[in-house]
């Protein structure tokens, strides 16, 4: 067994293989920049230029990339039958904070922070690439050209797939693995910042959107699968709030270095390539979940994964830890009973999510602009609401962690509700006070995004291992369904929303999931994984029996 197999779990089938197709991709996109580096002289506006035989060469090598990566990624075969495993999972659960728990937090928040970025860009990239490519759009409504609107809902369509696709695969090949896949998708599709005609910027976002949807929920089954229990809400909190940040970056990129004076708003797309080989690089500090291990009768190297986190391993009678009593991992799981509710209440929480985020958010600085502020302004604008509520983080997670997951959210998502509600009431008019326009954006833009991440880190608490990622997927494909359904109705109704609309559209969805989540929704502060599912499975088959070793260190 290799060093890699030994101290993260197996993720590579073919190492040589990974690493030749990472080598590829990056070279398939640095063969896509001369032709953005020529049109310096241009203010970097590419579009309409031809494509070079260089461009051609590269998108080969891009897709040979991805396929050779896809190869070294996928398990040669999978047990039909693992056997039951009798290695404890309780001392993992009741291990002591490590340098190694530290690491994974900050690994798992820099690629939080890089997958959060792809979807952040579009609210920032639309006037930028309405008026290079002539759409029609906020800007110009009566242009005689495709919408823009196209380009926000390929990529977010491709979020919306990317969640349920990365969900199964992250329950089939492995939580670790299924995160280096996307990273490397995530390095082939900054070529999209580079794409002279608008139909390649629409494939190119579409992929970028797979392997954003997806990462994002198989990292927080992972995470939840590794840390101590009674670390694991606040750390789960603490890396969802980088979406926060990731949406902080993008606003001070756009009104920096992504600005029409500067490099424009195609650095924005560009940014992919050295952020996903900063994703790649920290991999060894990713490990393979140990649950996911012991699901697939892989002993040894859960072993291995669980020293490193300071797990004191002893062998025992077959561990309920290994959860048994969900025999099958089909996706028909998550709308049965006992799931079926949860499930609904989860979907109805991403559906509020995501049309908060993609609706009001998404059309914030087009809106902002049409009522008379200048794109520089309504980006500033909005960065200031997200650099003021990103101190509220922190008092989120430590409510997560000591007042309770369940009342946690429900709060979160009031709080949330009520302030859309006061643009409901206020239209247009909110705009005629700065101050005032200011305080109220902080509470949907900034709380829009820490709810995400809230309710990542539940949903990957919820579940059984079994179907954990796929649960997770659900979630977070509901989130970016509320996108597209925005998106789908701009494009039906052939204008952009008003700030009321948009208000209206998220603030909806959220009461109906207030009441389904209070309904069906378990509170699973300080619990082993494997004492929710008992709990939630109780009344419907034997429950587990649930040991404790006591208090976690």
């Amino acid at each position: 067994m290799n060093t890699a197999r030994r101290l993260n779990g197996s993720s590579y089938e073919h190492p040589w293989a990974f690493w030749i197709g990472v080598a590829l991709t990056a070279a398939g996109v640095l063969l896509q920049l001369p032709m953005y580096y020529m049109a310096r002289g241009m203010h970097y506006h590419v579009a309409g230029m031809p494509v070079t035989n260089e461009m051609l060469a590269g998108m080969a090598m891009m897709f040979l990339g991805l396929v050779t990566t896809a190869y070294s990624l996928f398990p040669r075969s999978r047990p039909a039958k693992p056997a039951l495993s009798t290695l404890s999972i309780t001392p993992l659960d009741d291990a002591r904070l490590r340098p190694a728990h530290l690491a994974l937090l900050i690994v798992m928040s820099i690629a939080v922070t890089i997958d959060g970025m792809k979807p952040a860009a579009f609210a920032f990239v639309i006037p930028g690439a309405e008026l290079e490519y002539g759409l029609r759009g906020p800007l110009d409504p009566t242009a005689h050209a495709l919408p823009v609107d196209l380009y926000p809902l390929a990529g977010i369509t491709g979020t919306m797939l990317g969640s349920l696709i990365w969900g199964w695969l992250g329950d089939r090949i492995g939580r670790r693995a299924a995160i280096l896949l996307a990273a490397i998708l995530f390095i082939s599709s900054s070529t999209c910042g580079a794409m002279p005609q608008y139909w390649m910027n629409l494939v190119c976002c579409f992929v970028m959107g797979l392997a954003a949807g997806g990462m994002l929920p198989i990292g927080f089954s992972l995470v939840s699968e590794t840390v101590p229990r009674r670390h694991r809400g606040w750390m789960m909190v603490i890396i969802g709030s980088n979406i926060v940040t990731a949406l902080m970056l993008v606003s001070w990129l756009s009104s920096t270095l992504a600005s029409p004076a500067h490099f424009g708003w195609r650095l924005l797309w560009l940014i992919g390539l050295p952020t996903g080989l900063l994703l790649v690089g920290l991999n060894h500090w990713i490990p393979e979940s140990p649950r996911f291990l012991l699901e697939q009768g892989r002993d040894e190297e859960a072993r291995a994964v669980m020293r490193r986190y300071g797990a004191v391993l002893v062998d025992s009678m077959p561990d309920p830890g290994v959860e048994r009593t969900v025999t099958t991992t089909g996706a028909r799981v998550l709308v049965s009973r006992p799931f079926l509710g949860l499930t609904a209440a989860m979907v109805l929480l991403g559906l509020s999510v995501g049309a908060t985020q993609y609706g009001f958010q998404q059309w914030l600085p087009s809106s902002l602009e049409r009522l008379g502020f200048s794109a520089v302004y309504a980006s500033q604008l909005l960065r200031n609401a997200v650099f003021i509520g990103f101190p509220f983080s922190l008092p989120v997670a430590l409510l997560y962690h000591f007042w309770g997951s369940k009342k946690t959210t429900l709060c979160v998502t009031a709080l949330i509700a009520a302030g859309l509600g006061a643009f409901v009431l206020l239209g247009n008019r909110v705009t005629g006070d700065h101050v005032l326009l200011v305080a109220l954006l902080v509470v949907p833009v900034w709380g829009a995004n820490i709810l995400n991440a809230v309710l990542a880190a539940y949903t990957a608490e919820v579940y059984p291992t079994a179907i954990r990622a796929r649960g997770s997927g659900v979630s977070a494909g509901a989130t970016k369904a509320g996108g597209v359904l925005i998106l789908a109705l701009v494009l039906v109704a052939f204008t952009t929303p008003s700030i009321r609309m948009t208000a209206i559209l998220g603030a909806a969805p959220m009461a109906a999931a207030l009441i389904a989540l209070a309904a069906f929704g378990p509170e699973t502060r300080h619990k082993r994984l494997e004492q929710i599912t008992a709990e939630e499975l109780s009344g419907f088959a034997e429950p587990l029996p649930v040991p404790d070793s006591g208090p976690a260190g």
